[in-house]
C-alpha cells in the first residue's frame, strides 16, 4: 500500500489547485482555519488535545471501489467539486439558492471507515447544519465532528507508507504505555502543499482517547490541593 502517492495526489489538488504556492508553515497558517483545540496536556511528544465541535465535508469511498490510494482520491475529488461550487445554497426561506464557492481550510483528514476510507475537510466557522450549502453529490455529506479528546503526534518528514506506519506505531505504543484507553481508529491530518520541503512538513497522526495519562490527574489534584 503506498500513501506517498496518494497524499501527493490530494495534496496538490487541494491546495496548489487552490493556487497556495507558499512553502511553510508560518505563511500557510494566514487566512486558512483550521479545527480549534486546546491542549491539556503534554507528554514527551504527544500532546492531548481537547478538540471543539466542527462541521466537515465529508465522503466515504467504498472498499470495492478502489484501494486506498484510488480511493483517497476520488474522496478528495468529490470534496473539491464541493467547495469549488457544485452544491446549492440554503436561503433565509429555507429553500434552496444558487451554488457558492466555499473558503479552503486545513488539514485534509483521512481515515478508514467502517465501509471504506473516509476524507474530510473542515467547514469555515460561518457555517453551521442550517446554512451549509448542499452537496448535489449524494455521496459528499455535511457532518459534524464532536468535541473529543485526541492524543496527537506531529512530525515534519515525507510523506511515504513507511513513515506513516511509523509514526502510528509511535503514538500506539505512548498512549499504551500511559494507559491511555483508544476509542477511535487512527487518522492522520496532512497541513502543506507538496512543494514544502520535507522538513518543513506538518503532518500528524491521532486517535480519540477516552482519558488522560494517570500524571495528567495528578498534577491536576495537586494543583487543586495547593489552592
Amino acid at each position: 500500500m503506498n500513501h506517498s502517492g496518494n497524499i501527493n495526489h490530494y495534496i496538490a489538488r487541494a491546495l496548489l489547485g487552490g493556487a497556495l504556492l507558499v512553502v511553510g508553515e508560518a505563511a500557510m497558517a494566514i487566512g486558512f482555519e483550521k479545527p480549534e483545540y486546546t491542549v491539556v496536556y503534554k507528554e514527551g511528544d504527544i500532546e492531548y488535545r481537547q478538540y471543539e465541535p466542527y462541521l466537515v465535508s465529508e465522503s466515504v469511498v467504498a472498499a470495492e471501489d478502489g484501494d486506498y490510494q484510488s480511493a483517497g482520491r476520488e474522496g478528495v475529488d468529490r470534496i473539491l467539486a464541493f467547495i469549488r461550487g457544485d452544491n446549492r445554497s440554503v436561503a433565509k426561506s429555507g429553500k434552496s439558492g444558487k451554488s457558492e464557492k466555499i473558503g479552503m481550510t486545513l488539514p485534509i483528514e483521512q481515515s478508514m471507515a467502517a465501509d471504506g476510507w473516509r476524507v474530510a475537510l473542515k467547514l469555515p466557522n460561518r457555517y453551521s447544519q442550517d446554512t451549509a450549502p448542499v452537496p448535489n453529490d449524494e455521496r459528499v455529506r455535511i457532518s459534524t465532528v464532536p468535541g473529543r479528546l485526541m492524543a496527537v503526534l506531529r512530525y515534519s518528514g515525507r510523506w511515504t507508507e513507511k513513515n506513516f506506519t511509523r509514526r502510528m506505531a509511535d503514538l500506539r505504543k505512548a498512549i499504551d504505555k500511559h494507559d491511555v484507553e483508544a476509542i477511535g481508529d487512527m487518522e492522520m491530518a496532512l497541513y502543506n502543499p507538496p512543494v514544502t520541503p520535507p522538513f518543513l512538513r506538518r503532518n500528524e497522526v491521532m486517535v480519540e482517547v477516552g482519558n488522560l495519562p494517570r500524571a495528567a490527574a495528578d498534577r491536576v489534584a495537586t494543583f487543586q490541593a495547593a489552592r
